[in-house]
């Protein structure tokens, strides 16, 4: 007697092929190649250019005022510049953005009215053009507050109520508020409600557990959104244009009061105010390369200080 169970195949005959369902899940497969090769076309473009341009003295040495010549240009006092604004405005947007988020978080009502309008201003904010921001600074922080000040401390010339670094980075700071909110909230909401009972359940207080549980395990998630409005502000220019940035200085800044000299606004003059377009293009895809590489770097320290708190957490969990 034959006890083997009959082996079961499967039949294609009852399989109803759909054609729109098999395009729809191929078009994102298509659309992410289609990304990553535009990716990699710009890329692949500025570096092979650019790599030309690059040398010790383009990048360690300050640039002579004609600087559309090619041995003149440098790169150094754009450099300086952009890294002093980038962490100028991260020691100011995170922990404002981190306490909103938190408030938002922990602490306010979901149908508040207030919690509604706060949501709809961070909303609001992220979708202002970036030219906006540049002219909310002027208004704001040097004619308002800037000149404000030195009426009161009566100073002989004007000290705060003029573009400078100070207001350039305060400008990108409300820019990329949004960014790090939405990434905050986001991170503390992962955060499984049982942590914060367990803590209240010890006798913590809120504030607390907020402090001691909450925030070191969102971190990570934190660090996140730093890295997006860091990555949002290295390029922009608009927002510097009105607040800071000059055409061209002999030294380095030296104050939060100074002028300075960024890479986004170079490269913008480089590729419209240049008597020579062909003789420039040298200069303009190195300094194009350099503000990626800054950038780049500047993400890299984020993403590895995120790494090592997520392999912390892991362990002490």
């Amino acid at each position: 007697m034959n006890t083997k169970t009959p082996t079961l195949r499967p039949s294609l005959k009852g399989i109803r092929w759909r054609p729109l369902s098999n395009v729809c899940c191929g078009l994102p497969g298509l659309a992410t190649v289609a990304i990553l090769t535009l990716l990699a076309i710009i890329l692949s473009t500025i570096v092979i250019n650019g790599l030309s341009g690059l040398s010790f003295r383009f990048i360690f040495t300050i640039p002579k005022k004609d600087f559309f010549e090619p041995g003149s240009a440098a790169v150094l006092p754009m450099i300086v510049g952009t890294t002093i604004r980038v962490f100028v405005m991260t020691l100011f947007v995170m922990p404002v953005g981190v306490i909103t988020a938190v408030y938002l978080t922990e602490y306010a009502a979901t149908r508040s009215f207030y919690t509604r309008v706060i949501r709809a201003a961070v909303n609001n904010l992220a979708g202002v053009p970036s030219i906006v921001f540049g002219l909310f600074g002027v208004g704001f922080f040097i004619n308002f507050i800037g000149r404000g000040f030195d009426s009161l401390t009566r100073q002989s010339g004007p000290q705060l109520g003029q573009p400078c670094l100070l207001w350039a980075s305060m400008t990108l700071a409300v820019m990329t508020l949004p960014v790090v909110i939405v990434a905050t909230e986001e991170s503390l909401k992962s955060i499984l409600p049982g942590l914060r009972e367990a803590s209240l359940a010890l006798g913590a207080t809120k504030l607390q557990t907020i402090v001691r549980v909450v925030l070191p395990n969102a971190l990570p998630g934190i660090l996140t959104g730093g890295i997006l409005a860091i990555s949002r502000a290295a390029g922009e220019v608009a927002p510097i244009l009105f607040t800071g940035v000059a055409y061209y200085m002999r030294d380095l800044p030296k104050s939060p009061t100074d002028q300075f000299m960024d890479l986004g606004y170079h490269i913008y003059v480089l590729s419209t105010q240049s008597p020579n377009i062909e003789q420039t293009k040298p200069i303009l895809y190195a300094t194009v390369l350099v503000l990626l590489l800054l950038t780049f770097s500047l993400n890299a320290i984020g993403i590895v200080a995120r790494a090592r708190l997520r392999r912390a957490n892991r362990v002490g969990h």
